[in-house]
């Protein structure tokens, strides 16, 4: 088993949102560099980063800091957070991050989620968020009809990572 410590990025501070709610903030530190270089000090093998504000905008904004982080570990990281289209998926990859994970955009748009995957294989995740056994979206404040099982079964056959 590996698990995979998360760095939180909200206004260039790594955060925790309580309950996803963008209001209630508890701020860990002031520098995702530093933050980065502690997991992986302490043995971390892989990295997890979400751009808060880019899932709220769409736009990625804090690529500035996951290339400085990327820049400074030896470790691999996956990204999160509002990507939403392949020029996005390239702009993250092309910094040095090893993955992209996609959360509603995956479950809302079929054809972006297999030109993603076929034009980066391997290279693409689906993040799923569940609350009382359905799949969520909109960062939980959407429930949808499907269940994770429907969600697996409909892109089983896609060069996911």
């Amino acid at each position: 088993m590996m698990l995979i410590p998360a760095i939180d990025l909200k206004d260039g501070k790594c955060v925790r949102l309580r309950q996803g709610e963008m209001e209630q903030v508890t701020r860990y530190s002031d520098d995702p560099v530093a933050m980065a270089e502690h997991w992986q000090s302490l043995g971390a093998r892989y990295l997890h980063v979400v751009d808060l504000d880019g899932a709220v905008t769409g736009i990625p904004k804090h690529l500035s800091h996951i290339e400085a982080i990327t820049k400074r570990l030896t470790i691999p990281m996956q990204v999160g957070g509002g990507i939403r289209n392949t020029s996005t998926i390239r702009a993250y990859l092309s910094c040095g991050v090893d993955r992209v994970v996609i959360g509603t955009a995956a479950l809302q748009d079929a054809e972006f989620l297999a030109a993603a995957a076929k034009e980066f294989p391997s290279k693409v995740l689906i993040g799923i968020d569940v609350k009382q056994g359905l799949v969520a979206v909109h960062g939980w404040k959407t429930v949808s009809s499907l269940t994770p099982q429907q969600v697996f079964e409909s892109v089983k056959d896609l060069p996911l990572g």
